[in-house]
């Protein structure tokens, strides 16, 4: 069984399980364990390699995991501290569970550490930076699982939340605001696949947003996407409330689904 399997933990537990066991390596600089990542290579665990990382934007309260680096790359995280034992970064995303399969809302504290590493951590090359803003602990998402792995992710802003934390400004429309396929998984049509699974999740709204910047792939999809067209581009900071909230795109459904 995966991380995601296993019985879940709530924010609390998460967080006081990688400070107890970060206090227990700081409290040993002798300690001579290690994390074995293949045959021929293996990380040391010390408090010099271990790192807490925040797993969600907001940090009240806080909520975060204990992260095992790699020396020769500082910011290539290897392993992930979890259900008391190290796990590698791509055991995480994992499953075995057959049920899990296609895209699922995201509801366990698990499921939203595997949307940080999808987010923050797998796709990224060493010095780049992380794809995304880490993401609202309440932000609505779904997994995309294919052959018992998380290959992706899209979430959503939901009419009527917040635009930010420091005006009072809301969404007058659903938005699809960041959309993830891993590399390796990529060209097989499951960006579209989300795109439309976004779409009818919101069946009864007339309008529907997508965050811009748009990547040109993600345009191409919403092109080859029927029953869509795009209608309207928004690329400036909105101030009141009758008007769309800031860079969308608002795309017009059609009648007939």
């Amino acid at each position: 069984m995966y991380p995601v399997d296993l019985p879940d933990v709530d924010d609390a537990g998460l967080t006081s399980a990688s400070e107890q066991y970060l206090s227990y390596l700081e409290s040993r600089p002798w300690n001579n364990e290690w994390f074995q990542l293949s045959q021929t290579s293996k990380v040391a665990i010390t408090a010099d390699n271990a790192r807490r990382v925040q797993l969600f934007e907001d940090d009240q309260p806080d909520c975060a995991l204990l992260a095992l680096y790699s020396p020769d790359d500082p910011t290539q995280v290897v392993a992930l501290y979890l259900h008391e034992k190290w796990w590698c970064v791509e055991d995480v995303l994992r499953t075995s569970s057959k049920s899990r399969s296609g895209l699922i809302t995201v509801q366990s504290i698990m499921e939203r550490v595997i949307v940080f590493l999808l987010s923050q951590v797998v796709e990224r090359s060493s010095q780049e930076k992380a794809l995304f803003s880490l993401h609202p602990r309440t932000e609505s998402c779904k997994l995309l699982w294919r052959d018992r792995q998380a290959v992706g992710f899209y979430t959503v802003k939901h009419k009527g939340s917040l635009c930010d934390s420091w005006s009072s400004r809301c969404y007058l429309l659903p938005a699809l605001d960041t959309v993830l396929v891993r590399r390796s998984w990529r060209r097989r049509g499951f960006g579209l696949q989300m795109l439309e699974d976004y779409c009818s999740s919101f069946y009864t709204e007339a309008c529907l947003g997508v965050s811009s910047p748009l990547s040109p792939s993600m345009a191409a999809g919403q092109l080859r996407a029927p029953p869509l067209h795009i209608i309207n581009i928004k690329q400036s900071y909105l101030e009141t409330a009758d008007q769309i909230p800031k860079s969308h795109i608002t795309v017009k459904k059609e009648k007939k689904w």
